[in-house]
């Protein structure tokens, strides 16, 4: 059952504990009512919390089989039904049928799969001398997820969080709650022990910040803007506990001179657009040798100008609209300002693509630009694309680094170690070679302002993990 008016506290859906508050929630492709979520407050923390608290302590003392176990019956009753959830990130968030379910849905699910396999081989016990060194549950945490690639934010902090032996609430983003509703009715059907996980619908000034500050919860793992992550921090500095968090990017994708343009180019304009430019490490900041501009600003530009924008149902369309107004203003605001400040507009601009008078789509766009420039320096979070030019490669390096964020970075070149060598002069947790496969095995996170702390297999079990050191354990 998908409640929207009540939430998911000790195993039981409840309505909120005092007078319901509802919003609205939007189609972005028809701007049309979907849904409304009710917006929980403290008292309705503060339930969820005593609830995860009430049973941490049997659930801190579960073996890891038993966790994986639990893993297991999640992840078979996600697949089974994860056409639900794909059709409701398409109403809620906008992305399009076919990438919703095989990318957002797909990710998501793979993130399951990996967290028990890395789960099932983590030695959570490490024998030194005398002396035992054992990993154990953090305790209670508190999780924060965005609306931008909802269900692969849920799934990537609430598996591992569940195979470190925690227990949780989830507040998902107030935009996109529909997904989130769903996971929690995926877990309950799994049947997950009660108090284990925990959701409240709500917003960040209201939940997120009582999260934050409660004085029973033990973490935070937040995904978010960086503006909100540090408001995050602050609150739970008061109580010391640990914070993690994945914050903005703005990835520079740098095309070294060896590459094939005709191939990478194609390939790194899509990748920036796609998710309607709403990924945080998209790399959404095209390096290119000075000498190449204009070639490489032919090829974006009839790159860009061939997307299909329009119904995110339509078997045809590339990108669906971005997922709220808010939004839509905000990347209707930078694209202006760029203009105002003089960088060079190759395709797209402001305002809707022809033919479409409703819904939150917006034009994709590509720019040459400078690298001062607010457009260059701050994350979008939209279709929007900036080229920059570089001289060689240590103006390149120079330039991509040249960012308060660092979370993502891409390099192509038909030289692999010419491109292994400038990966490493990059000042981010992730770079990506020549465009290669997906990688569930791999931490995910940030330099910078782009966050602390790892996600993603057994790096991201480990953060929901507190050490201990045993002396005298053993006599030999």
């Amino acid at each position: 059952m998908l409640y929207t008016d009540k939430f998911y506290i000790d195993g039981k859906w409840v309505p909120p504990a005092n007078s319901v508050l509802l919003k609205d929630v939007l189609n972005p492709a028809t701007e049309e009512v979907i849904a409304q979520v009710a917006l929980g407050t403290a008292e309705d923390v503060n339930r969820a919390v005593k609830a995860a608290r009430r049973a941490f302590d049997s659930c801190s003392r579960t073996d890891p089989a038993a966790r994986v176990a639990i893993l297991g019956r999640i992840a078979e009753v996600y697949q089974r039904r994860s056409q639900e959830v794909a059709d409701l990130m398409t109403q809620e968030v906008g992305i399009p049928s076919g990438p919703s379910l095989a990318l957002q849905t797909g990710i998501a699910f793979r993130q399951l799969e990996q967290t028990i396999a890395s789960l099932a081989s983590m030695d959570f016990d490490l024998r030194r001398g005398t002396s035992m060194i054992t990993h154990e549950p953090i305790g209670v945490c508190g999780l924060i997820t965005p609306w931008n690639a909802p269900m692969i934010q849920i799934v990537c902090k609430v598996a591992p969080a569940i195979a470190a032996g925690c227990t949780m609430v989830l507040k998902p983003s107030e935009l996109a709650p529909l997904n989130a509703a769903w996971f929690a009715d995926v877990l309950d059907e799994a049947k997950v022990p009660a108090g284990v996980f925990n959701l409240v619908q709500g917003d960040g000034e209201t939940v997120g910040a009582t999260l934050s500050a409660h004085p029973d919860v033990d973490m935070i793992s937040f995904t978010g803007s960086t503006r909100a992550g540090i408001a995050v921090a602050k609150a739970a500095a008061d109580t010391v506990k640990r914070v993690t968090q994945e914050l903005g990017g703005k990835s520079a994708n740098v095309v070294l001179p060896d590459a094939d343009f005709e191939s990478v180019i194609p390939k790194g304009v899509m990748g920036s657009f796609r998710n309607s430019g709403q990924s945080c490490i998209a790399p959404t900041r095209m390096l290119v040798p000075r000498a190449r501009l204009d070639d490489v600003v032919r090829i974006a530009k009839a790159t860009a100008e061939g997307v299909v924008v329009g119904d995110p149902k339509a078997a045809d369309t590339i990108l669906g609209p971005v997922a709220n107004r808010a939004q839509y203003d905000k990347v209707q605001r930078m694209i202006g300002q760029a203009i105002e400040e003089g960088a060079q507009l190759v395709a797209g601009g402001p305002g809707r693509p022809t033919g479409l008078t409703c819904g939150y789509y917006v034009r994709p766009t590509v720019f040459v630009c400078k690298p001062g420039m607010t457009i260059a320096r701050d994350e979008v979070f939209g279709p929007v694309l900036v080229i920059l030019a570089y001289q060689d490669e240590d103006d390149a390096v120079r330039i991509a680094n040249d960012n308060p964020y660092g979370l993502g970075g891409y390099v192509q070149s038909a030289d692999p170690e010419r491109a292994r060598r400038v990966a490493r002069r990059l000042r981010t947790g992730r770079v990506d070679l020549n465009y290669p496969a997906y990688d569930p095995a791999v931490p995910y996170g940030g330099y910078k302002q782009s966050g602390n702390g790892r996600e993603y297999a057994d790096f991201g079990i480990r953060e929901y993990l507190e050490t201990k050191s045993i002396l005298g354990y053993s006599s030999v």
